[in-house]
């Protein structure tokens, strides 16, 4: 198998639950290069009230390496404040000029600081901590990196890592020649979108690593249980055609234009602006009249949506986005905290009343996916929540 297309000959699973087989993963090849992005501060950030462009610049790191990837296919996971990307050694340099470019138009445009660097999958499996993929089938137009072996997060903690000179954190040597990056295809024109039920819930789930082989069974049993309270994939999924509708607002829209013209002048920056707003409000149109063209059938675009959305994931650990009621959630969060306190598991859990979407609209009638999140910070807060959990676990065991 070629190293450089050894994703995308990956075979397709269809169904959730089989990421919990062990025997469906492979070892990424050790040629390959982690990529990690992250905002530093980002709680307070978002605590701040700046949870979309938290998100924001976490899709943007994706859409940069994506663009240079070109029709080369790769494997990535979006954290909602940053992001996890695999590729292989040929692609590193031109990534490493994208990340790099996104740093600098994350501070230059919106004053955060995007951390980015990269880890040899060898480094980690050296470690024991391997970096294990699977393809998970979401829609026609979009399929899902799946990753279990700990190697993720042990990269992620590499590059986090405060130590001065951390090798695997990016650096701009380019002797003050500014680094540039294709931002095309990230688009942010979704208002908020409520919960059809009343809660948005945003729901982290790690076993612990000592279960070993148990843990996919623990992995399976969470899962069945979210379906068993919640119901299945078209309760699950927290966007729904109703809620979901376009934004005309300018406030909304700047940080698109922010991202996408940041290298422009002022009038071109507000030439951007308008041309998007045009786009929206004739796409609003489009899909309210159900209007048909040879390119798309409009009544049915927000359905092609809604299935490229990534509401549910894994990378080392489960990540959904789910809606329902209180009641719900209740009969979730007594479960979890019960298999919390037997040891088997740490959680993180936010609450919201509505969740926001990010989208990599490509084609509009095919590659796309579209990044989901609680507001207010779901992910970014969940993982705080998870984290106070980890220490009162590591208190009880010592």
């Amino acid at each position: 198998m070629n190293s450089e297309n050894f994703y995308s000959q990956l075979p397709l699973l269809d169904n959730f639950r089989d990421i919990t087989e062990p025997e469906n993963f492979v070892d990424v090849p050790d040629d390959w290069y982690i990529l990690v992005t992250d905002i530093r501060g980002s709680t307070k950030a978002i605590e701040a009230g700046r949870y979309k462009e938290v998100n924001l610049l976490g899709a943007c790191s994706i859409v940069a390496v994506l663009n240079v990837a070109g029709k080369t296919e790769i494997p990535f996971v979006f954290g909602g404040d940053g992001a996890s990307l695999l590729i292989g050694r040929s692609l590193l340099p031109a990534a490493k000029i994208a990340l790099l470019a996104a740093q600098q138009m994350a501070k230059t445009e919106f004053d955060l600081d995007l951390r980015v660097g990269a880890v040899p999958v060898k480094v980690v499996v050296a470690a024991n901590y391997p970096v294990k993929i699977a393809k998970f089938k979401v829609s026609e137009n979009y399929s899902q990196a799946v990753f279990i072996g700990g190697g993720l997060t042990r990269a992620a903690e590499l590059i986090k890592d405060p130590v001065p000179g951390n090798i695997y954190t990016f650096k701009n040597n380019n002797n003050g020649v500014s680094p540039t990056a294709d931002f095309s295809g990230l688009e942010c024109r979704w208002q908020d979108i409520p919960s059809k039920y009343g809660e948005i819930v945003t729901l982290l789930v790690m076993v612990r690593e000592d279960f070993g082989r148990e843990s996919h069974l623990i992995y399976r049993k969470v899962i069945q249980k979210i379906e068993y309270i919640y119901g299945k994939e078209d309760c699950l999924n927290p966007i729904v055609t109703e809620n979901l509708k376009l934004t005309l607002n300018s406030i909304n829209l700047v940080k698109e234009t922010l991202v996408r013209a940041s290298n422009a002048n002022w009038l071109e920056r507000q030439m951007y602006l308008s041309k998007i707003q045009l786009e929206t409000a004739l796409g609003s149109l489009l899909m309210n009249l159900k209007v048909k063209t040879e390119e798309l059938d409009w009544g049915v675009y927000k359905d092609i949506a809604i299935a490229a959305t990534d509401y549910r994931k894994f990378d080392d650990m489960l990540r959904m986005v789910i809606s329902g009621n209180a009641w719900q959630r209740s009969q979730l969060t007594e479960y979890l905290e019960q298999n919390y306190r037997e040891g088997k598991l740490v959680y993180g859990l936010h609450v919201a009343d509505r969740a926001l979407m990010t989208c990599l609209v490509f084609e509009r009638n095919g590659q796309q996916v579209h990044f989901v999140d609680g507001a207010d910070g779901g992910y970014a807060l969940a993982a705080k929540d998870m984290k106070q959990r980890m220490i009162k676990q590591l208190t009880v065991d010592s």
